[in-house]
Parts: C-alpha cells; sequence; structure tokens
C-alpha cells in the first residue's frame, strides 16, 4: 500500500534526528527542566506521521492494512481502579469523596514517587505534546504530556484538542501528564498497591502515571480533573455521555454504561456528532471535552459501525487487536488478549462530527438501560426529580454470561454512569443536574430500555433496536409532547401509550408479560434493588432526590 512506501520514508527522515536535543514546534519558553525532567532527547509536537514513523522504527507497532497503528498496551489491557490515586491535601481533604473509588495519597508520598520517575527518565528520550480539553474556549484547560513512547504521544494527539502552531508558541500548561509505563513502584516503599499507579495531584496539577502502558489511563486522568474542576469551580456539569445534534440545532445527550446502545443509538447520519464520551453543560453549551475518539472495535464491521470501520485508517491507533493469520488484516472477533480492544481516532474522522465541538443546552437527554429483568418501560419521560434519582443510580443489568448454574440478570448500579470517574461525592453531580433542568424546564429527559420485554433474559426477547430508533426518533422530533401517557405503578415513570412505528402493546412492559403477577413480584424486587444501592448517598441527597424513589407495591 502507498501508506507503506510513505512511512518507510519517514522513518529515514527520523534517523537523521538522533543527535537533537529538542525537535518538532514549541513554546520558546517551555523547558522540561521546570518540571524536574532531565532527558537527552525531547521530540516536541510531532505529527501523527512522524509519530507513527518512529514507533514503526523503535519495533512498537505494525501498521494494519488501510495502515492505521497497531500496538500492544502489554499486561494491562484496561484501567486499573484500584492503582488510581488522589493527593490528600488542603485542596482535596474536605471535598474529594474518599473511599474505595478515590484512594488518598500522602503529599510527600507523591513527591518521592515523582522524584523516582524523573530520576528514571534522565538522560532518556521523551515526546512531548501541548493540547488542551473543553471545546469551549471560557473552560479551556491546556494541558502538556510527556511519553516515554511516541505511540502514546500519537494517542493524545488523537484524543486531546488540537492547538494551532501560533497558540502552541504561547500556550502554558495548566496540567501535567507524566507517562512512564515502563517505570515500576516498589509497593514497600513508594505507597502503591503494585508496580502500577495512576497519581493526581491537584495542587501540584499533575497527573504521574507510570506501571501501565493503557492509554486510556491518561485519558481518564484528565476526565477526573475536570469532573473535580468544573463542578466544583465553574458550576459546569461535568458528564460521560455522548453528545450530537440536529439540523435545528437541537443538542441530544445519551448516557448509559457499556452494552445499553449509547454509541449505536447516538451515531445519527441525520445529526451531528458533538463528541462520542465526554461532555460539559455550562450556562449556554454543551461542549466535548475531547478532540478524538477512543472506541471499543471488539467484532467491529462495515455493516454495524460503519463511521468507526472508516475511521481505521492511518493517523488512527488499534490497540491490542490480532491479524488473520498470514496478513496484516485484523481479526476484529479475535479477544483472545482482550475483550476491551481499542480504536482512538481525531473526531473529524467522523464525517458528521461538527468543526468545533460545540453546540446549545440540551433539548432532549437519554438515559440508556438495558434492563435484562425485563421491568422498565421501553421509552418512558421522567420528571426533574426523578431525573436525578436515575442519574445517581446509572442502573443496567448485564445477563450472568458463562458462570455455571446462573441464569439471573445481574444489576449493575454505576452512579451518574460514570462512578468511578467521579472524585466528588455523587449526589453533587445529581443536584447540580436538577438545577440545569429547572433552570431550563423544556429540557426533556428520558430513560429508554433497550434490554428485555415480555419477560426476564432466558424467557422474554431483547427490545427490537428498530423499535428503539422509533420512540428516540419520536422524541427527537417533538411527536411525544401531545400524546396521553400512563404512570409505571413502581417507577411513577410517565409512559407514552402511542408511538408512531411501535406496537402499542409493547409500550407498557406489564402487558408483554403472559404472567402479570410474575411481573408485579419481579417488579418490586428491582424497586427494591434501586432503592438498597439509594442508601449509600440517602445521606448527602435532597428531599427531591429521595422523592423519586421507586415504590415497592403490597401484593394482594
Amino acid at each position: 500500500m502507498p501508506e507503506r512506501y510513505y512511512f518507510c520514508a519517514l522513518i529515514q527522515k527520523q534517523k537523521t534526528k538522533t543527535n537533537m536535543q529538542e525537535t518538532g514546534t514549541k513554546s520558546p519558553s517551555a523547558k522540561l527542566s521546570d518540571i524536574g525532567l532531565d532527558v537527552a532527547i525531547a521530540h516536541w509536537n510531532h505529527s501523527a506521521e512522524e509519530l507513527t514513523a518512529k514507533t514503526l522504527e523503535l519495533g512498537q507497532g505494525v501498521l494494519n492494512d488501510t495502515g492505521a497503528l497497531s500496538v500492544s498496551t502489554g499486561k494491562f489491557t484496561g484501567r486499573s481502579p484500584k492503582d488510581k490515586f488522589t493527593v490528600k491535601d488542603a485542596i482535596t481533604e474536605h471535598t474529594v469523596d474518599w473511599g474505595d473509588i478515590n484512594i488518598p495519597m500522602a503529599p510527600e508520598t507523591f513527591d518521592a514517587l515523582y522524584n523516582k520517575v524523573c530520576a528514571y527518565l534522565k538522560g532518556k528520550e521523551v515526546w512531548v505534546r501541548d493540547s488542551y480539553a473543553c471545546a469551549d474556549p471560557s473552560y479551556r484547560l491546556n494541558v502538556r504530556v510527556v511519553n516515554e513512547t511516541p505511540w502514546a504521544n500519537l494517542f493524545c494527539q488523537d484524543l486531546f484538542l488540537r492547538p494551532t502552531e501560533a497558540e502552541i508558541q504561547t500556550q502554558q500548561p495548566d496540567w501535567i501528564i507524566l507517562q512512564a509505563p515502563s517505570f515500576q513502584a516498589d509497593p514497600a516503599t513508594d505507597g502503591t498497591r503494585q508496580g502500577n499507579f495512576t497519581c493526581v495531584n491537584f495542587t501540584r496539577r499533575i497527573i504521574l502515571i507510570g506501571g501501565s502502558a493503557y492509554t486510556g489511563e491518561m485519558k481518564k486522568g484528565i476526565f477526573g480533573v475536570l469532573n473535580f474542576v468544573l463542578p466544583n469551580d465553574k458550576k459546569v456539569l461535568s458528564m460521560h455521555c455522548s453528545a450530537n445534534e440536529g439540523k435545528n440545532g437541537d443538542v441530544a445527550l445519551f448516557f448509559g454504561l457499556s452494552g445499553t446502545g449509547k454509541t449505536t443509538l447516538s451515531a445519527d447520519p441525520e445529526r451531528a456528532l458533538i463528541g462520542d464520551d465526554e461532555h460539559g453543560w455550562s450556562e449556554k453549551t454543551v461542549f466535548n471535552f475531547e478532540g478524538g475518539c477512543y472506541a471499543k472495535c471488539i467484532d467491529l464491521s462495515a455493516e454495524k459501525e460503519p463511521q468507526i470501520w472508516a475511521a481505521v485508517r492511518p493517523g488512527a491507533i488499534l490497540e491490542n487487536i490480532t491479524f488473520l493469520p498470514g496478513t496484516n488484516s485484523v481479526n476484529w472477533a479475535d479477544s483472545s488478549i482482550t475483550e476491551n480492544t481499542r480504536v482512538s481516532y481525531p473526531v473529524h474522522f467522523i464525517p458528521n462530527a461538527k468543526e468545533v465541538s460545540m453546540g446549545g443546552i440540551p433539548k432532549n437527554i437519554f438515559f440508556l438501560t438495558a434492563d435484562a429483568f425485563g421491568i422498565l418501560p421501553p421509552i418512558s419521560r421522567l420528571s426533574t426529580e426523578q431525573a436525578m434519582f436515575q442519574f445517581i443510580s446509572g442502573y443496567t443489568a448485564k445477563v450472568a454470561g458463562t458462570e455455571v448454574g446462573v441464569t439471573e440478570p445481574q444489576p449493575t448500579f454505576s452512579a451518574c454512569f460514570g462512578k468511578v470517574f467521579l472524585p466528588l461525592h455523587p449526589a453533587k453531580y445529581a443536584e447540580l443536574l436538577g438545577e440545569k433542568l429547572a433552570s431550563n424546564p423544556d429540557v426533556k429527559v428520558w430513560l429508554v430500555n433497550t434490554g428485555w420485554s415480555g419477560g426476564a433474559y432466558g424467557v422474554g426477547k431483547r427490545m427490537s433496536l428498530k423499535h428503539t430508533r422509533a420512540m428516540i426518533t419520536a422524541a427527537l422530533n417533538g411527536e411525544l409532547d401531545n400524546v396521553e401517557y400512563t404512570s409505571h405503578a413502581n417507577f411513577g415513570v410517565s409512559m407514552p401509550t402511542s408511538v408512531s412505528g411501535v406496537p402499542s402493546e409493547v409500550l407498557d412492559p406489564r402487558n408483554t408479560w403472559a404472567d402479570k403477577e410474575a411481573y408485579d413480584r419481579k417488579a418490586n424486587d428491582l424497586a427494591t434493588r434501586f432503592n438498597d444501592n439509594f442508601k449509600k448517598y440517602a445521606d448527602q441527597s435532597s428531599d427531591a432526590i429521595k422523592s423519586a424513589a421507586p415504590k415497592v407495591i403490597e401484593l394482594v
């Protein structure tokens, strides 16, 4: 392929630079010595082509048949939440929700570990990138990333927002990410659980990563920073969701845990993509935090995900995939390394992505859940209080999978549809959502069940994707504004009695069950599970949130 010859030429070009101390474009005042680094060579803000070529030269990756770079992240093929620490100091002591999600680290422990990483990198070659987060310039967060490998720097080029060369000349970092995957911590002396770690220091404004090459640690590290800074200081609701915009400028948000259909349902050729994963909701805008996408690609196909499929091209990075024997064609079905195979690429690789990843305040918000118990309606409208409760619950249900003898679905609750990324108490985000909805009463919030109907998993059937798309389209087009609604007995949500293109009998889930008493018992059981999960948040939740808790109905 032409890409191969192009990259080979770049490799030869790279070999002429080995004696240079500094390469690339950087601010005249930028010095790594300012952050304690004394390296042999620093490559600043190199292009995707240069970084790809250097990765190939170093033997750290190969090209697939489309020209995309394929790499291995080694031992870690996903994030390691138990090895993520936050420095506990004057800024965070009384604000962070400490516990199993936010694990404290003493400032002096961080400082000692940081110095050890700097000593490890002394005399080595590093790749540096100036980037930023938040497409709305009012909230721009400048980020400087220092990587031990060129392909990790390419990931940051893909995922973070990209300043112009003119901006780089004057940009000073608000935050530093220092990533050294080959450095291993000593738990006995470094205050870590094991050799890998991600440490966030809000006073020094540094994210320190070691022992893991999984690139998502950098992406989610900055997301966690924004989840602390924006709600606390700016009254901006930070959100783990996708966002798109209709031709009339109407913005829609899609929240959902893995397997609920967030990517599939938000990818709409009739609507412009704002972003696929992380956003902020300010007084006037919804804006993307990122400049790229980090998509799961297990079982990827042109038929199922045509936009992601087309984005696998030069400049993109494939993580932990394998090839078909004797070829460099990806075996998309192979999960032998991990189920979490990924592809990263700039958002402009998506044809209908907005040039500037911003829109107005949302008109419709969709909470997606795959309810494998078959209890929740396929679509229902939520009051402000119900929206707050469902948001802090972050519910879906997973099928038991391959565990022998287990056939019952397993409920999954993740506060705000992303609990592991929340440095503040979940009630903080839920209350801020309530404030946004109260200030914008025309915003409609919908709960959409993409799970089971007519019974639980094993008895009922998966909700028709065609019907789900029809219901979301009807909500987006305002077709559900003037239809009749009935109230769900346990959850109190409002269920439309008619939706164009959808059989009316499926709209009330109780009607789809042959055994109505069995439905009532299972509905009570699910309501109890919601309430049991909510207990951990009740002490810091308002009466408004508490009022929307589901009811357990006394059965005759």
